[in-house]
């Protein structure tokens, strides 16, 4: 697999190993919502800081216009619905937010529920579909060359928020099974 689209990938599992905890955090709602919020509101930084500054930032401004460059007809399909898609996540996470800082757990946790069933099947579209498309599209030295912006982004963005971001499984396994 292409260093490039191995990034990519990387991020998407980090995202699903935060998402596999979703019930466990969900069943706060009702059994312990002070947790449950505190836990959400850092789910909020999570999905606002990684999963969209670190990881779509990098398709939007980088690997899908490359893409379209080399396939315009992507523009109008699969790329199009991508970009949709990190529309609606942008919103239902605020939406998350606002119901969880006005204390309605239970709209809260539902909106939680939807986006992370809609993230893991957009997940699974750009790892099965769109990632393989790029590494037929686009040549070796441009992936090279992505590659080395996206360091660059993660940089901007600080390389050592992007590991605390990472450990966010590590961090809700000892907020949630100590007790």
């Amino acid at each position: 697999m292409n260093k490039t689209l191995a990034v990519l990938y990387n991020e998407h599992e980090i995202i699903k190993s935060v998402i596999g905890f979703r019930e466990r955090i969900s069943s706060l709602s009702k059994s312990d919502p002070q947790k449950y919020k505190n836990i959400v509101i850092e789910l909020v930084n999570f999905f606002r800081n990684y999963a969209d500054k670190f990881h779509h930032y990098k398709e939007e401004k980088l690997l899908f216009p490359l893409m379209c460059e080399k396939n315009e007809m992507l523009q109008e399909s699969i790329v199009s619905e991508m970009l949709e898609n990190h529309q609606d996540f942008r919103k239902l996470v605020t939406s998350i937010e606002t119901e969880v800082n006005s204390d309605n757990y239970g709209e809260s946790a539902s909106l939680l529920s939807k986006y992370t069933e809609m993230l893991l099947d957009h997940i699974a579209v750009e790892d099965d579909e769109l990632f393989q498309m790029a590494e037929t599209l686009i040549d070796a030295e441009e992936l090279d060359k992505l590659y080395y912006d996206f360091q660059d982004i993660d940089i901007e963005l600080g390389l050592d928020n992007k590991k605390e971001f990472e450990n966010m499984n590590v961090k809700l396994e000892t907020i949630l099974y100590s007790d």
